[in-house]
């Protein structure tokens, strides 16, 4: 008990850095996170490609109009990613977990410009943007 009483800093700092670490990696920013209607602009102004990472279900369910789907388990390696590496990326899925951590494996991967759209399908659905559904 003295230990923690005495070195309670440390313990504190310890514990607020790795909460910053695993911030991105839970959806809470990260990764040049944007808004939806920031997403629309640069779709608009630069076409820019816009992923949605959920699994075919969700996206079926309903998507952001014209999204392409890639699921986050078969992301890494994709043939249905643009092969223009300078094109804008911007992920989505339905929180921005999935997306952020899909944000990752494009930078990996060479592209260049990869964004997520902040909240995911929550925020774009809430800026009252189109949504298509599959059947």
């Amino acid at each position: 008990m003295n230990f923690l009483l005495d070195n309670w800093i440390w313990i504190v700092t310890a514990l607020a850095t790795g909460a910053m670490l695993f911030w991105p990696s839970l959806g809470g920013g990260g990764r040049n996170a944007i808004s939806a209607q920031d997403a629309v602009m640069l779709m608009n102004r630069d076409k820019a490609v816009l992923i949605d990472v959920c699994e075919p279900a969700e996206f079926a369910a309903g998507h952001a109009a014209g999204a392409r789907n890639i699921p986050m388990g078969s992301f890494d390696g994709s043939r249905n990613l643009p092969t223009n590496k300078a094109l804008p990326l911007i992920l989505l899925c339905a929180s921005g977990a999935r997306a952020s951590r899909a944000a990752g494996l494009a930078m990996k991967a060479g592209y260049e410009k990869v964004h997520v759209v902040s909240g995911g399908m929550q925020s774009w659905r809430s800026a009252h943007l189109p949504v298509e559904t599959s059947a």
